[in-house]
């Protein structure tokens, strides 16, 4: 083994200063039901600090070591206290304007109290931090997290003081081995963009419960698990839904137990958004859902919601605000919602990533039905085993974090990528694991057309129950032409969902419907879109692309200057362009 030079200084020459850096990794494995569950929010001031050179990690800021062997002063590089001030939850683009183009590594770091109340655990969430995170508390690593939209978990028992100190170490920066990978169509946000929050729990409490309808059971049979975590792995838990008049017994053993009970529930809907109150009490642990009980299934070419045919009337959104970036508020979240059903929709699809949870639990009470994606997104490696867990923990993440939404009815495994043998396999894997983790939805992703063959045509349809197709005749193709023609060559026998097609058009500009960016272009697009859409019979939905405009460093011309037009909304959400009234009467009609 070649033995060190005498003169090296591990804090500018030690290239492998983050190698123990990776482990506890944060996964799916060490998520817990936190809803209605009592929380004490961090979120609020905390110090920020841009850091390109990733110095933190370098020089081992975490330690503090202000002395030498001896006790002699070491001049510090950094003074917490002293580095400006920022809101968490939020993007660093958008509170500090010298960040907004900023992509690479920003420390967080606050104190706070903690006073111990008796026999507990203690955790800490992060609800979604972008992308790779590190959590240190009281100078000790705890925690490495992958993924930039879901949310993450870390016992922090044992490190806890009565004056405690945590810094959060967030890398935006994009790379190839990565979901998404370096080249995307949205914009990069950074920062602790959702709450931080502290639970504490029982020494053995439930970790995890599902409960939904059991597909197949004429809409009779409640059927779920319980998960306990803790000590005391066999016990009596009791489940209590007192609308139904239900309160059963359901024994754990070996920290698991299967839920299986007949009822009668009032079925969720898009027009009855029914929500029952959930109780499940184990040892001194009582966890809480409110859940509507729906069945979503295929038959042939149609959808059926609760037994009836149904259409999705949708339209595609992306996480953000012109004021928040990525950090959107919940009463961001409700407008988008109520914007959409003011345009008719009963669906929408929420790409191309995990949104905030409060998505999924607001239109659950709105009665809006859900497609949740993960961002395997255009060219990524799919045969680079790190990328494949990663996704693989993300749709984890998002399954688990929902698996209770009734509005939630699709999970999508990913978005305009390429048909090759390597992409095959890494969906194909994707969508086995989200039906054997969650055969309550349906399975889909939004695939392209076979260009040579203007054809309906993708090998990983063969594993989906919905075929997703994102289509730009009209835009990127002129030649609109080739849409009936398409749907003529295609003869798929499962339902289809047109999950993107648009045009561009500056809010307020005007011109002829051959004037590129003019909102009457796009009115003229989408008038023909649907008059072919709504007239091919495997056809089942639809989620225009997109509802309001939103920013992309992509796009550049004298009209975009850095934002997507493609939305029916101005990107301020306060002008409806020529085109959200197209698919306003197409869904009233419909």
């Amino acid at each position: 083994m070649q033995q060190r030079p005498r003169n090296f200084d591990k804090q500018i020459h030690n290239e492998e200063y983050k190698a123990h850096l990776y482990e506890p990794r944060l996964t799916h494995e060490g998520m817990f039901h936190d809803a209605y569950r009592e929380k004490e929010l961090l979120n609020g001031l905390w110090h920020f600090q841009v850091d390109q050179y990733d110095t933190f990690l370098r020089s081992e800021w975490y330690k503090e070591e202000l002395t030498d062997k001896e006790g002699r002063a070491i001049p510090p590089e950094y003074n917490y206290d002293q580095w400006d001030v920022v809101s968490v939850p939020s993007c660093w683009n958008i509170k500090d304007q010298r960040c907004f183009y900023y992509e690479g590594i920003g420390i967080y770091t606050r104190k706070f109290k903690y006073v111990n109340r008796g026999e507990e655990r203690v955790f800490i969430k992060i609800g979604a931090a972008n992308y790779e995170t590190r959590i240190f508390l009281n100078k000790q690593f705890i925690g490495y997290h992958k993924g930039g939209s879901t949310p993450f978990y870390v016992e922090v028992t044992d490190y806890l003081e009565k004056e405690n100190r945590i810094q959060v170490v967030v890398d935006n920066s994009r790379r190839k081995d990565t979901l998404p990978a370096d080249n995307t169509d949205w914009f990069n946000y950074g920062g602790l963009y959702r709450d931080v929050a502290l639970f504490r729990l029982p020494k053995t409490f439930i970790k995890d419960f599902k409960l939904q309808l059991q597909p197949g059971s004429n809409m009779k049979i409640l059927q779920g698990h319980i998960r306990v975590d803790g000590p005391e792995q066999e016990g009596e838990a009791l489940l209590r839904i007192p609308e139904l008049n239900i309160k059963q017994t359901v024994y754990v053993k070996n920290g698991k137990a299967s839920i299986e009970i007949e009822a009668h529930p009032e079925l969720w809907s898009t027009d009855t958004p029914k929500l029952y109150k959930v109780e499940i009490t184990y040892g001194e642990d009582v966890v809480k859902e409110s859940i509507g009980f729906r069945e979503i299934m295929v038959k042939g070419t149609d959808i059926y919601l609760n037994g009836e045919k149904i259409f999705l009337k949708g339209i595609a959104c992306h996480e953000e605000s012109k004021e928040n970036g990525k950090a959107v508020t919940e009463e961001e979240i409700v407008e988008n919602l109520r914007v959409a059903k003011e345009m008719n929709c009963n669906y929408m699809r929420v790409a191309h990533y995990p949104h905030s949870e409060r998505v999924a639990q607001i239109a659950d009470t709105l009665g809006i039905m859900l497609w949740e994606e993960i961002p395997v997104y255009w060219t990524i490696e799919f045969e680079n085993p790190e990328t494949i867990a990663d996704a693989q923990n993300q749709l984890l993440e998002l399954i688990k974090r929902d698996q209770n939404r009734a509005s939630v009815i699709i999970w999508s495994v990913g978005n305009e990528n390429p048909d090759t043998d390597a992409r095959l396999q890494f969906m194909k894997n994707l969508a086995l694991k989200a039906k054997e983790t969650d055969a309550t939805r349906l399975i889909s992703a939004a695939c392209l057309v076979d260009k040579i063959s203007n054809i309906i045509d993708d090998r990983l349809s063969e594993y989906l129950d919905i075929i997703g197709i994102n289509e730009y005749y009209g835009w990127y193709d002129p030649n609109f032409e080739k849409l009936p023609q398409c749907f003529e060559n295609s003869k798929p026998d499962k339902p289809v969902v047109i999950t993107e097609f648009g045009a561009g058009a500056l809010s307020g500009h005007r011109g002829t419907r051959d004037d590129f960016f003019t909102e009457d272009h796009q009115y003229n697009v989408y008038k023909r879109q649907v008059e072919v859409l709504g007239s091919i019979p495997y056809i089942k939905g639809i989620s225009p692309w997109i509802l309001f405009d939103f920013r992309c460093p992509r796009r550049t011309n004298q009209y975009q200057k850095g934002y997507n037009l493609k939305g029916l909304l101005s990107g301020d959400k306060k002008h409806k362009k020529l085109a959200y009234y197209v698919m306003q009467e197409f869904y009233r009609d419909k």
